[in-house]
């Protein structure tokens, strides 16, 4: 299936570029290093038609395309409840053909009720921690962001980091949490320049450089399953 466009994905009035120091993939990957672009999976934890997770989710995309990755955004829209279904569902398996894919993840959810999201967690519990003799996220690096409509707060952030933790990911130091969303996109969708924008710049030139490090030092980067 063909991954949703992230749009104006080239269009990034609020970076400074000569505040952004290129990434050279020679100064970070290992000699087994595939030589591709880092391949990094997006998923987001709203369905609302206008999501400040997801336009938070569309920045960073855009933010990782333009230091040298391939993102692959999944679109949560009609994936049944876990287990509701036979795991063959479209949906799942498009989404679980893309954690295979991926080569690191960035995961973006809304604070409701002190917690991620339903639509983050069922994403996350769809994803198995072994489908046959291949882990699908073991040894994949992983990035944190959160959205509130009120002051600042971790609580999803820090759901999202045991949860790739239990995953078995490598979950990169660095997180963006933003508060107050709805004052820190415009009627476009579009992140504002701010601290916090230049926050979500760190995390992901960090997602980049983690990947680089730690993609192709396995012996197969599909992480089989040792005995």
């Amino acid at each position: 299936m063909t991954a949703p466009a992230i749009p104006d994905l080239h269009h990034l009035p609020a970076l400074r570029d000569t505040l952004l120091q290129p990434i050279r993939p020679e100064d970070w990957a290992g000699p087994g290093d595939p030589g591709h672009p880092p391949r990094i999976l997006l998923l987001t934890g709203s369905l609302r038609a206008r999501s400040y997770s997801r336009f938070l989710g569309h920045e960073a995309g855009r933010l990782l395309t333009r230091m040298g990755a391939e993102v692959r955004l999944y679109d949560p829209a009609g994936l049944p409840l876990p287990d509701g279904t036979p795991d063959s569902h479209p949906k799942v398996a498009e989404l679980r053909e893309a954690a295979l894919w991926s080569e690191g993840m960035f995961w973006v959810s809304p604070e409701r009720h002190g917690a991620m999201t339903a639509v983050m967690k069922a994403q996350i519990d769809w994803l198995p921690l072994s489908l046959g003799s291949v882990r699908p996220t073991q040894g994949r690096t992983l990035a944190l962001a959160q959205v509130s409509g009120g002051s600042q707060s971790f609580n999803a952030l820090n759901q999202m980091r045991v949860l790739g933790r239990w995953m078995r990911m490598i979950t990169i130091p660095n997180q963006s949490s933003v508060p107050k969303a709805w004052t820190e996109f415009d009627e476009a969708g579009r992140m504002r320049e701010s601290a916090l924008y230049w926050r979500l710049v760190d995390v992901a030139e960090e997602l980049i450089r983690f990947t680089l490090l730690t993609r192709g030092r396995f012996p197969a980067d599909s992480h089989p399953i040792r005995s």
